[in-house]
């Protein structure tokens, strides 16, 4: 099969991210390994997904995909004020993106919206909710799933890693216990 399903095919793909009407790229994975998912498991945004059904292998090209099929509209009530004490040992900078453990073991990431001496104004919005993307996507490989991997949602032979590594701002660790959003640029 060389033809992108709704499920259980096996994409490889090439991308580049851009904001809608900014040439900036926000993330890109050309010139390094393929982004490797299967269709139908969640592994990447929905609108990128939904656009890459019914492309062949060796195809490329560009989609614009709208902000609630991304990562969301924004939301004004995922921000909050926490002490500065809880964010010990963290040199500060405004815009700055901290990654820690929510409270159900998944990762998390919050953006440093502003502080002062005695409290941190933090977003538990992605970077880019809110934000129409463009894509630039080449199909590199596709093929169907195995019955093992359409069970599983994995890729045999990939170590279980399915989702692209984002660029979206600094990278710091903090835990700080409350539940946010992760992953990159194509990732949920």
């Amino acid at each position: 099969m060389s033809i992108v399903e709704d499920k259980n095919s096996v994409v490889s793909i090439s991308y580049q991210v851009t904001q809608a009407g900014h040439s900036e790229v926000i993330d890109s994975n050309r010139d390094q390994a393929p982004l490797e998912f299967i269709t139908g498991h969640n592994h990447i945004i929905i609108g990128l997904e939904k656009a890459l059904v019914g492309m062949k292998k060796g195809q490329s090209g560009d989609m614009l995909i709208k902000a609630h099929e991304a990562y969301g509209e924004y939301n004004p009530e995922e921000v909050e004020t926490l002490p500065i004490d809880q964010f010990n040992r963290i040199e500060l900078k405004e815009g700055m993106v901290l990654y820690g453990q929510g409270e159900g073991g998944q990762t998390i990431q919050v953006t440093v919206q502003s502080f002062d001496d005695t409290q941190v104004t933090i977003d538990h919005n992605h970077p880019l909710a809110g934000k129409d993307l463009m894509f630039s996507v080449s199909i590199l490989d596709c093929r169907e799933a195995t019955v093992d991997e359409a069970l599983s949602g994995e890729i045999e032979g990939s170590g279980g890693g399915c989702c692209g590594g984002g660029s979206c701002g600094t990278h710091d660790h903090h835990d700080h216990g409350h539940h946010g959003h992760g992953g990159g640029c194509c990732s949920h």
